[in-house]
């Protein structure tokens, strides 16, 4: 049973979301936005390792593995990975608006567990925007796009500015980031913040 809460719900005068003429083209891997990323940076050894796509519209598909270092009860998925696999992909359709946002609410439901070694594919849409508040659902798969459903998230994201990760971030990892001679790597670490 699946219940969205009212915090959720995109408002009456809440638009459809338009992809940013700049966004990764339909099929293109996103990368990484920062290397120390738990979701999809490559540098975290116990990390999620998540790949993204862009899709159409503004959607994305991602996959992650299930690692032994992911679990909760023995053999399986802690809830809270899972959580954190739909926080990241879901954190990652900002990229498609260009936009710098972060979680401001996240709902997720849990439809059945999620065995280690397993591949969960994701899928994650923009479903409105209303001001600063980003309107998103996500749903993860065991195995593949057509396999059953194991987990499921509704998100807010709010639109915030560089600053909010300066005026909070530990200031060593600021200052690294921003000192990055690699102007892409520079910018993508600030893109994102699921």
């Amino acid at each position: 049973m699946r219940g969205t809460s009212a915090a959720l719900e995109p408002p009456a005068d809440a638009v459809k979301p338009v992809r940013h003429p700049d966004a990764p083209v339909p099929g293109e891997l996103l990368g990484a936005h920062y290397g120390e990323c738990f979701g999809c940076g490559g540098e975290q050894p116990h990390g999620l390792h998540l790949e993204a796509r862009a899709g159409d519209g503004v959607s994305l598909t991602a996959e992650f593995t299930v690692q032994p270092a992911h679990q909760g009860a023995p053999g399986l998925a802690h809830g809270g990975v899972l959580a954190s696999a739909l926080d990241e992909t879901l954190g990652s359709l900002n990229w498609l608006l260009r936009t710098i946002a972060v979680t401001g609410r996240l709902e997720t439901d849990f439809v059945r567990p999620v065995p280690v070694g397993t591949v969960l594919y994701l899928e994650a849409e923009v479903k409105a925007v209303a001001g600063r508040k980003i309107y998103s659902s996500a749903t993860g798969r065991i195995g593949g796009p057509e396999g059953p459903v194991a987990v499921r998230a509704d998100a807010l994201f709010i639109e915030v500015k560089v600053d909010h990760f300066i005026d909070n971030g530990r200031p060593e990892e600021i200052r690294a980031a921003m000192d990055d001679p690699d102007q892409v790597r520079r910018a993508r670490a600030f893109e994102v913040n699921p």
